[in-house]
């Protein structure tokens, strides 16, 4: 466990959420807060939150960059998630033996309770709001955060009765996890993303691969192997081992609109029948995230009765393959959060293969470093038609020309939406899925989904 004694100076890097909850953390620890910020202003309520820390807009702070200065004398740094940890000052600092940890590295043994933490290029989130519901809907007391929701360390400011703590986590955060280990950790798939901030998808995957680093007796692994790399390099730390998907070992496998558990190695019994055809996870995607889920919450002690209520009424989170609409027959479906190429193939896939393609494809936005490449038989197989938006409309319309499949360009969502509708037939479907970042065109992948719902609405008021 990293030692905080009071007195020592902490520099944190970065505020938004995870940044100012470090901030009150390291404070209540009676540690001397200063924070270096990128942005030349910070906004009002941010200020006034580190005032209430005893962090002035003088000597406490700086803003518009990072200056070696200012970390001359830092015990420790603490970076935010969104940070990247090749920063100069940074570097300096590590060579100088000064301890730069992440937000997980100093939760690490001071979370009193077992703790659930997922991972994954795709899925993450609904799997992590999947287990907090899960568990709650067996009784239990349960805190959901880190990536989504709440930070980690603004729940260790006040841990409550929580009997579990369940975590998304990204792999901004994991490449600085120090010392965090999971009781029961899962990574569900891995694909090319954020190569940007990794460097090269090597990189990418060892940040995802910590989650599983300080593992041992008594923890367990849970990974999908039907992700070819995951299945050929398993975690070899924890004391079990489960996998999900679609293959005869898997101990939890996906069969048609249903789950099956098998029972542990060595118990008699045939298992469990989990049916989620008429909830919302009958998707193939929502089928292997229940499988996660429910390997999971099977770990830590739930029953099947207590698992199958749940499941029955789970609502996923927005914008992950939400219907947000119908059109004289043409479905409308948000997938925005499918920000990279794994997520982009994993939901036109779900659609089946069937020899009348039924799927016209809204996609594009900020690349984050992918190989579109991947897209391309998926493009062939699924794609009727695609329309795209963005900075990365060109690179994702060479793509269909290899797949040999139609496309036009819009200049904003409302014509995005006119165009798909136009390229449909009654039964196809419309499909926001980017396989891109949302920072070209809107705030974030919530608001790109907000404007595709809003759109679709217009376009319904104006064809009826």
């Amino acid at each position: 466990m990293l030692e905080l004694k009071a007195g020592m100076k902490a520099v944190v890097v970065g505020l938004g959420k995870s940044g100012l909850a470090a901030v009150r953390y390291l404070h209540q620890q009676g540690l001397e807060v200063a924070v270096s910020e990128f942005r030349e202003t910070v906004p009002e309520e941010e200020r006034v939150a580190l005032e209430q820390c005893g962090i002035d807009s003088g000597t406490g702070m700086e803003t518009g960059g990072h200056t070696a200065a200012f970390f001359a004398d830092a015990d420790l740094i603490v970076p935010s998630p969104g940070v990247p940890t090749d920063l100069p000052v940074l570097a300096a600092a590590r060579n100088r033996g000064v301890p730069v940890v992440g937000e997980l590295a100093l939760a690490a043994g001071r979370i009193q309770v077992p703790v659930i933490a997922v991972t994954g290029s795709n899925g993450k989130t609904t799997v992590t709001s999947l287990i907090g519901h899960l568990l709650w809907s067996s009784g239990k007391k349960v805190f959901v955060g880190g990536n989504i929701g709440t930070p980690i360390l603004e729940y260790l400011l006040e841990p409550g009765d929580a009997e579990v703590v369940v975590l998304e986590l990204s792999s901004f955060q994991l490449e600085a996890a120090g010392d965090f280990r999971p009781d029961i950790g899962l990574l569900l798939n891995l694909s090319p993303d954020h190569i940007d901030r990794h460097g090269s998808f090597e990189e990418y995957v060892a940040a995802k691969m910590q989650l599983f680093a300080r593992q041992g007796r008594g923890d367990t692994a849970i990974i999908g192997t039907d992700d070819v790399l995951l299945a050929a390099a398993p975690p070899t730390a924890g004391e079990k081992l489960y996998s999900f998907g679609t293959q005869p070992g898997c101990r939890a496998r996906v069969e048609g609109t249903a789950v099956r558990v098998e029972p542990e190695f060595g118990r008699e019994g045939t298992g469990a029948l989990y049916e989620l055809a008429e909830t919302r996870l009958h998707s193939r995607v929502n089928l292997y995230n229940a499988a996660a889920a429910i390997l999971a919450v099977q770990a830590f002690g739930c029953n099947e009765q207590e698992i199958k209520a749940g499941l029955a009424d789970y609502q996923p989170p927005k914008h992950r393959m939400t219907p947000v609409g119908e059109i004289n027959g043409v479905r409308f479906i948000n997938d925005s959060k499918a920000t990279n190429v794994g997520a982009v193939v994993a939901a036109l896939a779900g659609f089946g293969m069937g020899a009348d393609k039924e799927v016209v494809l809204i996609a594009g936005g900020r690349n984050k470093g992918g190989d579109f490449a991947a897209l391309v038989p998926a493009f062939r197989q699924y794609a009727k038609h695609v329309v795209l938006i963005g900075e990365s409309a060109s690179d994702l319309a060479a793509v269909a020309d290899e797949a040999g499949v139609g496309y036009q360009f819009a200049g904003d969502m409302e014509e995005a939406v006119a165009r798909a509708f136009a390229a449909a037939s009654p039964g196809d479907t419309v499909l926001l899925a980017p396989a891109c970042a949302s920072f070209d065109m809107f705030r974030n992948y919530e608001h790109r989904g907000e404007e595709f719902g809003r759109c679709v609405d217009s376009f319904q008021g104006k064809s009826q």
